[in-house]
């Protein structure tokens, strides 16, 4: 049987974790039982009614964070020269087309988000590989393959994330962090959750919301109690 620490016995005496709680106590219970000495990053986790592997029941999209999600966007603008003033003028950190595309063949990814517009998608499409795996190709979807380059910085500095449902119908996504007001870790995580059942598949049966669970690095999972979204 595995020995559990004083700090995590403490913790879990503060909240029931066979328990669902509203978004609100669910956010303040995470504040609480968040030990690290860092500013830990509060995510959460939706397991979905969905069979991800059917093209028509894919969810994925983008929500912008009305708190923004406490980390620093590391920005990469693929475009050609016309559209580079832009692009830096909106705060991106890298701006450039075929030297970045050589850096990134190279292995080189060290961005939160990529951005690029539609003519030069032949070019960033060959990067699938790289980019791929890491959540990094940029897609019209999630707004990142447009011509309105300087908004999608602007965007992605300021709290849009992108997120994706998984191959076991979970979306993960970032909400915020530890040094949050619980109420702004609410807020933030009830857009995401929002956006997620507005993006609902029509050939989707059943729960679509199945469970819903805010944690923060390194600590336990909180339940949110599904019947206070509207699924």
């Amino acid at each position: 049987m595995t020995k559990i620490s004083k700090n995590r016995k403490a913790v879990l005496a503060k909240y029931d974790a066979t328990k669902a709680y509203s978004l609100a106590d669910a956010a303040k219970i995470v504040k609480d039982i968040t030990t690290t000495k860092f500013d830990a990053s509060v995510d959460v986790a939706v397991r979905l009614g969905v069979d991800p592997r059917k093209a028509n029941q894919m969810v994925r999209g983008s929500v912008s964070l009305p708190h923004g999600t406490g980390k620093t966007m590391r920005v990469l603008v693929l475009c050609t020269p016309d559209k580079a003033a832009e692009a830096k003028a909106a705060g991106a950190d890298h701006v450039g087309l075929d030297e970045y595309i050589e850096k990134i063949k190279g292995g080189w990814t060290d961005v939160d988000v990529i951005i690029t517009m539609p003519s030069v998608m032949g070019k960033v499409g060959a990067l699938g590989r790289v980019l791929g795996p890491r959540g990094l190709m940029p897609n019209p979807k999630t707004g990142t393959v447009t011509m309105e380059i300087g908004k999608a910085v602007t965007d992605a500095k300021g709290g849009k994330i992108d997120f994706k449902v998984d191959k076991a119908g979970i979306v993960q996504a970032l909400v915020g962090k530890a040094s949050f007001d619980s109420n702004k870790l609410a807020e933030n995580t009830n857009e995401l959750l929002q956006t997620i059942i507005k993006l609902k598949p029509a050939s989707a049966k059943g729960a679509y919301i199945k469970s819903v669970y805010l944690s923060s690095t390194m600590s336990p999972s909180v339940q949110i109690d599904t019947k206070f979204l509207g699924n």
